[in-house]
């Protein structure tokens, strides 16, 4: 194994297959499989079993998941995982609790993609049983890991908080104080949990013995949902969306999530000589941020569970719709900003194996930390995705018993000729498509690795959960010049250190022509390392 050093300064390369995560362990836990013969799909559920221990603060079993999953050939399914309302829905006076058992009131569909996946890894030849997928993820939770610096950075940040989410503190609190990083944390309850999933199958969490335990709890905390909110709980094939760029095709998931969004940004892009701007400049950045801008006002009027809204996808990825938001981009004056900023936390991972078949994943917990809510004597960490909904019975995205909420998340994948030779996504709500932008046009437009593409500076428009500004946050080492440049064309201006967490955390492999040979990384302002055999 080349077991590439971890995230920060390295650029991984293999022929043989390929992972990436936002963690060593779990970034080794998808090698172990590859080598043992498991497929890039056996590869990202260890994986993402793996995080659910090792990385809690952004992932974990009580949340959603989302897929996009090639054969290597031509054929590219979509898997979306997002937990449903609660039937029985409490009334809210004002707006939904961010935190606590009145915001776990979606059920959680991570689980559930895993066993959905796990099938589309048979029909390719997988020979690995289910159980052995999870063998990583228990050791770590019964044994422990070292805590990261990501993890302590999220718990110190809400230490405040810690005290009155339920369950939270015999988990993550060990002798009740905040751990070190590099102190080691052991988790036996979600380890035991885990083991009934590995012995009993994806359905135990739904409708099993785990599923009354893990609603018990729920409900203590003020959870509205009940075992027949866990049992009607299913992930669903959803066709991937696409959009020409660049002579190959961009893909994502279709509503709720922003998947459409991230597409919408990358075709205006398609309506510019990108690659005829300097990289790093203020056209360059201007460029970008006015393109998103235009999709995320298109995102915020229409963008919502399909089954109870129109979302007009077809209409907003037409070439004349395209037209019509590049043309409205003034290269010299900034549009205002005042949209609402959508929160969010979550961890991309991918997975290439031998036969060039990938896998592109995110899941999520929605908020660092998600509810708060540790599910009874499950260990499971409930997510808040349904803080997501709105209040407004009028509102696109109101609140209603078995509606799936807005999502941010959208892994997404790179085609041409039909092949991927691109996988990427990244952590950080709003900040995802704007990630996205800048990684993509460096990847595509300007013809740089991963390593280097990944650690540019990048840029977030709106508020932060330190910074209630609508401002352009752009990286320091952007430069003075870079900045004052935008600020005449009139976006305010706020600075944040390079490499700052705030900006995202993207992971990337590149695939060759031939299918085989892949270089990776995962973003220098995370925790991650990608690997190859």
């Amino acid at each position: 194994m080349a077991c590439l050093s971890p995230a920060n300064s390295a650029l991984a390369e293999s022929s043989a297959g390929m992972v990436t995560s936002p963690h060593a362990l779990a970034s080794e836990a998808g090698l172990e499989v590859l080598r043992a013969g498991g497929n890039a799909i056996e590869a990202a559920i260890a994986i993402g079993a793996t995080l659910a221990v090792t990385y809690p603060h952004f992932t974990g079993l009580g949340g959603d998941a989302f897929w996009l999953l090639s054969d290597g050939a031509g054929q590219v399914r979509g898997l979306s995982g997002i937990g449903q309302a609660a039937a029985a829905l409490p009334a809210f006076d004002g707006a939904i609790p961010q935190r606590g058992g009145a915001a776990a009131l979606t059920s959680a569909a991570t689980v559930d993609t895993w066993a959905r996946a796990y099938a589309v890894a048979g029909e390719w030849g997988g020979r690995l049983g289910w159980s052995e997928l999870f063998r990583r993820a228990i050791d770590y939770a019964h044994e422990g890991f070292a805590l990261t610096p990501s993890q302590h950075f999220w718990q110190s940040f809400r230490r405040q908080e810690l005290a009155g989410w339920a369950g939270f503190a015999d988990t993550f609190l060990p002798h009740g104080s905040l751990p070190a990083v590099g102190s080691r944390l052991r988790q036996p309850a979600l380890g035991r949990s885990l083991e009934r999933i590995a012995t009993h199958g994806a359905r135990e969490f739904y409708e099993g013995e785990l599923a009354a335990r893990i609603v018990a709890g729920l409900r203590a905390a003020g959870s509205p949902l009940t075992r027949a909110d866990l049992a009607a709980t299913a992930a669903r094939e959803a066709a991937p969306l696409r959009v020409s760029y660049r002579g190959g095709e961009l893909l994502s998931l279709p509503p709720p999530t922003q998947g459409v969004t991230t597409l919408q940004i990358l075709g205006v892009l398609e309506r510019f000589d990108v690659a005829a701007l300097a990289e790093g400049s203020a056209d360059y950045y201007h460029l970008l941020v006015e393109a998103v801008k235009e999709a995320f006002i298109e995102r915020n009027r229409y963008v919502a569970d399909p089954d109870f809204a129109e979302v007009p996808v077809a209409d907003m990825l037409s070439p004349a719709r395209l037209d019509a938001m590049a043309r409205r981009i003034d290269p010299q004056r900034a549009l205002s900003w005042p949209h609402v900023y959508q929160h969010g936390d979550t961890v991309y991972l991918a997975a290439v194996d031998r036969q060039g078949r990938c896998a592109s994943v995110l899941q999520t917990i929605y908020f660092d930390w998600g509810s708060g809510v540790v599910a009874g004597d499950t260990g499971i960490l409930w997510h808040n995705r349904g803080a997501a909904f709105h209040t407004d019975p009028a509102h696109h995205n109101a609140i209603g018993p078995g509606k799936r909420p807005f999502h941010t998340l959208n892994p997404g994948m790179y085609l041409r000729e039909g092949r991927p030779r691109l996988l990427y996504g990244t952590q950080g709500a709003d900040g995802q498509p704007q990630t996205l932008a800048a990684v993509l046009t460096r990847l595509i437009d300007y013809g740089m690795d991963p390593l280097s593409a990944l650690a540019r500076p990048r840029f977030l428009l709106g508020r932060t959960f330190s910074d209630a500004r609508d401002s352009l946050k752009l990286e320091a080492d952007a430069g003075a010049q870079v900045m004052a440049e935008l600020a005449a064309r009139g976006h305010e201006i706020s600075e944040i250190p390079a490499q700052s967490p705030l900006a995202g955390h993207p992971g990337v492999i590149a695939i060759d022509a031939d299918g085989r040979h892949c270089r990776g990384a995962h973003d220098p302002r995370s925790d991650g390392v990608a690997m190859g055999l």
